[in-house]
């Protein structure tokens, strides 16, 4: 991570600005604590962002959204939140010039430690997420307007947006799709 005082990995930015940007215009959901706004960004500290820049997480489908917000609020219980009210939204949003790493290749090519990758438990989720932070950083800092990478928790592709990078106009809520289920939802991912 490239805070005060430290250096960005020269061979890191090199591997970034080798890759061509893309655009992207479609449909993404996203789970949001109800009452909260589907396109409020955040500097969470998650996956891709190291929490010096606000990020927007979704994914390129619904149940890609639903396993993110699982994952995070069973928190490795054995027992799921019995009072948790979340929503499923689906939005439109356009990036300009996105980095996309669109599967485990490039992303060992960027030193992520793909054998990891969506495999640590809850509790160990931030020995994972280090090399990924210095790629979100990195490509914020190169100017891309978002990710479009690998879903650690489903088989689709998850977009981040750098919320300072993209107009408020190119990340819309289209739909409210309701309060999430979580028991039905578990019920069908386990079938």
């Amino acid at each position: 991570m490239a805070g005060p005082g430290s250096r960005r990995d020269h061979k890191l930015i090199d591997a970034i600005e080798g890759h061509a940007s893309v655009a992207f215009d479609g449909p993404v959901w996203r789970v949001v604590r109800d009452g909260r706004a589907p396109t409020q960004c955040s500097a969470s500290g998650g996956r891709w962002d190291d929490g010096s820049f606000d990020v927007l997480y979704t994914a390129a489908a619904e149940d890609g959204a639903i396993a993110e917000m699982y994952f995070h609020l069973k928190r490795g219980q054995p027992i799921f939140p019995s009072r948790v009210r979340y929503r499923l939204y689906e939005l439109r949003v356009s990036l300009e010039r996105a980095l996309r790493l669109a599967d485990l290749g490039p992303l060992a090519a960027l030193g992520v430690d793909t054998s990891r990758y969506g495999q640590l438990s809850y509790q160990e989720r931030q020995a994972e997420y280090p090399r990924c932070q210095d790629v979100g950083e990195v490509a914020h800092f190169l100017e891309f307007d978002g990710l479009i990478v690998p879903s650690a928790r489903w088989d689709c592709m998850n977009v981040v947006l750098f919320c300072d990078r993209v107009p408020p106009a190119a990340m819309q809520a289209t739909a409210d799709r309701g309060l999430v289920d979580w028991a039905r939802w578990e019920r069908a991912s386990d079938a």
